[in-house]
C-alpha cells in the first residue's frame, strides 16, 4: 500500500485512520478538506480542486483522507488502495460530536476547519442511503485495479491497523 484513498461519511475517522496509517507505512498524508476550503471556510472551485488533486495523486506515495465524490474518480484511478470506512450514522455522529469537544470548533492542527451545521448533520443521517452508493459506484468504475476494504466499525478499523502493525 504506496497510494492509499480513505473515503467515509463524515465522522467515520478518515483522519484519525490516515494519520495512523501515516505512521505505520511512513506515507504522507494528504487532508482534502484543508485543500478544498480556505481559512474562511471558502471553498475551492470544482476545476480548482480537481487540478490540485491530479497533481497530488502523480506522487508515488501518499494517502489522501476525505470523501469529495465529485473528485473521487482521480484519486480511485491511481489508488492502489481504497479504504472505505462504511459506519452506522450513530457511529458518525458521535464521531462528529468527539471531534467538535475535542477542537471546540474552529481550525485544526492540520488545517481543518470545523464547523458543524444542520446540513452537515442532514448530510451525516442521509450519506449511507443517498452517497455511499454513489462512492461505491465511483470505487468500481474507477478503480478497478484497486484493493477495496470496507471497514464497518471502530472494531474492524482498530483490527485491520493491528494486522498492518504485525507485518
Amino acid at each position: 500500500m504506496k497510494r492509499i484513498a480513505i473515503i467515509g461519511c463524515g465522522g467515520a475517522g478518515k483522519t484519525v485512520l490516515a494519520n495512523r496509517l501515516a505512521a505505520l507505512l511512513d506515507l504522507p498524508v494528504i487532508n482534502l478538506d484543508a485543500i478544498y476550503y480556505d481559512e474562511n471556510w471558502r471553498e475551492k472551485t470544482t476545476d480548482e480542486f480537481a487540478a490540485i488533486q491530479r497533481k497530488m495523486v502523480t506522487a508515488d506515495r501518499w494517502i489522501i483522507d476525505g470523501n469529495h465524490a465529485s473528485t473521487l474518480h482521480i484519486r480511485a484511478k491511481r489508488a492502489d488502495t481504497v479504504i472505505f470506512l462504511d459506519l452506522p450514522v450513530r457511529t458518525c455522529l458521535w464521531g462528529v460530536l468527539q471531534r467538535r469537544w475535542r477542537y471546540r470548533g474552529g481550525q485544526y492542527p492540520h488545517g481543518v476547519y470545523d464547523r458543524i451545521t444542520l446540513s452537515f448533520i442532514r448530510y451525516v443521517i442521509g450519506y449511507r442511503k443517498t452517497m455511499r452508493p454513489r462512492v461505491a459506484t465511483i470505487v468500481r468504475e474507477h478503480g478497478q485495479h484497486t484493493q477495496c476494504v470496507t471497514l464497518t466499525s471502530r472494531t474492524q478499523t482498530k483490527r485491520f491497523l493491528q494486522r498492518l502493525g504485525a507485518h
